[in-house]
């Protein structure tokens, strides 16, 4: 079976650069894009719940924008202005200059690691003497808790938002050769929205070990794993995949 048409389980990209369209030019594919799930920030009195002060932390651990965002949209909802001399840790460059998008950069203490969790131990060692907030969803990495908690610092979780399944009910007539999946959420939201979704001649591909086990968990065959050797983007897996397929 050729393949003509994906779609993609993530937000249209907001630049031309993606090597999404870069693909769907090159083979001539159709490449759709929809968020299989979203973000909802969680209400104050539930968050009340936790027994969390922001003002108790010096130091507050961002991993993503979502995080940046709920934790300033709690902070302003609970009536909490945030001092000046609060430290933030950044896991990359990107989330460090989000940031000023809530505060004014040059006048904080701002840090950041390349892009993983683990770039910013050594920093956060340095400012040991702080108590951090780590603000996250309901869903969260096994390996960030494990590798915090293995360089021993003094941290709390907070949940400030949490992963939902979106509606995709208009697409219940809509056939696509391969869907994409790059999480067990997207895989989740999957049979919630269709319970009695047949893979039929439908190709998975899915990006990590997690979202494969998943997908293989709810009877799915994945034919497009991702990363590998050869191919450690989705996208060139699955021009490898478009490759072989289409040449018949």
């Amino acid at each position: 079976m050729k393949v003509k048409t994906i779609l993609v389980s993530q937000p249209k990209p907001e630049n031309d650069k993606s090597p999404y369209f870069d693909l769907a030019e090159k083979h001539k594919l159709k490449v759709d894009f929809r968020s299989f799930i979203h973000v909802e920030g969680v209400p104050v009195l539930e968050f009340r719940k936790q027994k969390l002060n922001l003002l108790d932390f010096g130091g507050v651990i961002f991993t993503s924008r979502n995080a940046v965002d709920h934790y300033f949209r709690m902070a302003e909802e609970m009536r909490i202005t945030i001092p000046d001399s609060m430290k933030y840790f950044c896991t990359s460059e990107s989330t460090a200059y989000y940031l000023q998008k809530y505060v004014v950069f040059r006048k904080r203490k701002i840090f950041h690691g390349k892009l993983k969790l683990t770039d910013l131990i050594p920093l956060l060692k340095k400012h040991s003497e702080e108590k951090f907030l780590l603000p996250t969803s309901d869903i969260l990495k096994p390996t960030v808790p494990e590798t915090l908690e293995k360089a021993g610092i003094h941290y709390e979780r907070g949940i400030f938002y949490r992963t939902v399944c979106s509606d995709l009910s208009d697409l219940a007539d809509v056939y696509y050769d391969v869907l994409v999946f790059f999480s067990p959420s997207g895989i989740k939201s999957l049979f919630q929205n269709f319970p009695e979704f047949k893979q039929k001649e439908t190709r998975i591909a899915c990006f990590g070990p997690t979202t494969k086990l998943a997908a293989e968990k709810e009877g799915l065959k994945v034919d497009i794993p991702a990363p590998t050797p050869t191919a450690p983007s989705m996208t060139m897996a699955i021009e490898a995949y478009a490759k072989k397929v289409n040449k018949k």
